[in-house]
């Protein structure tokens, strides 16, 4: 026994010294690795279809990965989110989403949240270049998706003939993502001026009164406009209103239609593009930049490195590919929601 006693005293006093070495220590666990991640998401505004559609998309996405998530509405106020970011900061988070009033008043926002190692991801608005490290942004194609949806309109303007006259309604040019819709109208409409001429820019600073206002001055100085393109969907409304008090709301087809095209696939959107009102709308992929967005923030903690943007290419949903593309469509699905 004492001799039993003895051995079982060397092995113990063994396996002390190993793990004393280090040499049987399983490794440590990861900080955070025994709770679940937690990120901060905080929107500008919740104020149009597409942004209430993001903000779902992004809860449902960090929902998958099992994330957990604090949510705030800034109401357009930039001071108001900053102080949202430095909470999100003060609590810890694993990481912050931000969609940004504009490309500067982020700026001290995305600082703040490098400087206390948290990664941060914008969606669907960038932000200006800043010194040191380039900001990671997902957003839509702007000018790409709108260049194609244009031009998709253009060439089913043109197979009656003639030429026709057009109004183009701006959004708030304070905001990239109307500057790169702008910008690809334009592209799209240079070189085809013997077929579509661009008679009023109506501004709307993304304002439904303003742009309604707009549409009926111009359709009052121009009644012979017949082509129609509004740089976001949430302002259809508007422009849908000014058409009826000018006796020019036809579906295609009809005598008197006029071509009408936009950006976003809200559900207003599709229900026009159902009923014959609308013909094309360029249509940006909420869920892929949701997905995009949330495994930034991931890759980013992980040390990964990615660049300043994202793209989401978005897709053209029209009357021609209506029945093939609206499951794809974020508005579409919105409209059969419960």
């Amino acid at each position: 026994m004492k001799t039993y006693l003895r051995y079982a005293f060397a092995a113990l006093l063994a396996g002390l010294a190993l793990v004393g070495c280090g040499q049987s220590q399983p490794p440590a666990a990861p900080p955070g690795a025994d709770r679940p991640l937690t990120f901060g998401v905080s929107f500008e505004t919740l104020q149009t279809e597409y942004w209430i559609a993001g903000m779902d998309a992004i809860k449902a996405e960090l929902s998958r990965r099992n994330i957990k998530l604090l949510a705030a509405i800034a109401d357009g106020d930039a001071n108001r989110q900053y102080e949202q970011v430095r909470n999100f900061i003060t609590r810890k988070v694993d990481g912050i989403i931000l969609v940004p009033k504009d490309a500067k008043t982020c700026l001290p926002m995305i600082k703040a949240a490098h400087t206390a190692g948290i990664p941060i991801v914008l969606f669907n608005r960038p932000c200006d270049p800043i010194d040191g490290f380039t900001p990671v942004a997902v957003v839509a194609d702007n000018v790409a998706l709108t260049r194609e949806t244009v031009a998709s309109l253009v060439e089913r303007a043109q197979v009656g003939g003639g030429r026709h006259r057009a109004m183009v309604i701006l959004g708030d040019l304070g905001d990239v993502n109307a500057v790169g819709r702008r910008d690809g109208f334009e592209a799209a409409l240079k070189g085809r001026e013997a077929v579509v001429e661009v008679v009023a820019r109506v501004p709307s600073e993304w304002n439904q009164e303003k742009a309604q206002a707009g549409v009926v001055n111009a359709l009052q100085a121009h009644p012979d406009i017949d082509f129609i393109f509004t740089s976001s969907d949430f302002l259809l409304p508007s422009i849908v209103s000014a058409l009826k008090a000018a006796g020019k709301y036809h579906r295609t087809g009809e005598t008197g239609h006029v071509w009408l095209a936009g950006f976003d696939g809200d559900a207003t959107a599709y229900r026009l593009l159902t009923e014959g009102y609308l013909d094309a709308t360029g249509v940006q992929d909420v869920y892929f930049e949701a997905r995009q967005t949330v495994e930034a923030v991931l890759d980013l903690r992980a040390g990964k490195s990615l660049p300043g943007t994202i793209l989401d290419p978005g897709f053209v949903i029209s009357q021609a590919n209506l029945q093939e593309r609206a499951p794809r469509m974020w508005g579409a699905q919105v409209k059969k929601a419960p």
